[in-house]
């Protein structure tokens, strides 16, 4: 005989490969590459210097 399949298991099974998929495509036409987000980084951070090196002292 063959084994009894847990049907509940089964269909959340199948609802998270189909969220992992649509995830996926999402990540693909809005996420951002590995250079993109090096290149915001390092963008934010020479920002950060620069705001940080115009303060006044502190009177």
């Amino acid at each position: 005989m063959s084994k009894p399949v847990n049907l509940n298991r089964v269909r959340k099974e199948k609802a998270r490969a189909e969220k992992k998929a649509r995830a996926d495509e999402n990540a693909a036409l809005h996420g951002m590459t590995r250079a993109e987000k090096q290149r915001a980084k390092a963008e934010a951070a020479r920002v950060a210097r620069l705001h940080d090196g115009a303060k006044r002292g502190e009177e």
